[in-house]
């Protein structure tokens, strides 16, 4: 009887997990540009390319908020980004409230 008690569980949890691991790698690969920015890496590099790349399409309604901050340095320019920040958040609290509506709809009525 426990067994199955703890089959339905995981299987009631599957799109609750399912949603934050969509947002765990959307928030990484912001977390990525971010730092990748910060830091002035190489947009020529294939993994920068790739995660500017991908982050890019995710970023797009958030561009045009606010101004991107530039530091020149010896070597690099480095660049902070406010629309990742807030891209960041932004989803966070989409997969939160989907994952409540989710919870919602699955609670039993009475």
């Amino acid at each position: 009887m426990e067994k199955d008690t703890v089959t339905t569980t995981k299987k009631n949890n599957v799109p609750r997990n399912s949603a934050y691991y969509i947002l765990g790698l959307l928030e990484a690969i912001l977390a990525f540009r971010l730092i990748f920015r910060l830091l002035g890496a190489n947009p020529g590099s294939t993994f920068v390319s790739l995660v500017y790349t991908v982050s890019g399409v995710f970023l797009a309604p958030f561009n045009g908020i606010f101004r991107a901050a530039t530091t020149n340095g010896i070597e690099t320019t480095s660049v902070l980004e406010p629309a990742t920040i807030i891209a960041m958040i932004v989803y966070a609290l989409i997969a939160y409230g989907a994952v409540r509506l989710i919870e919602i709809k699955k609670t039993p009525k009475n």
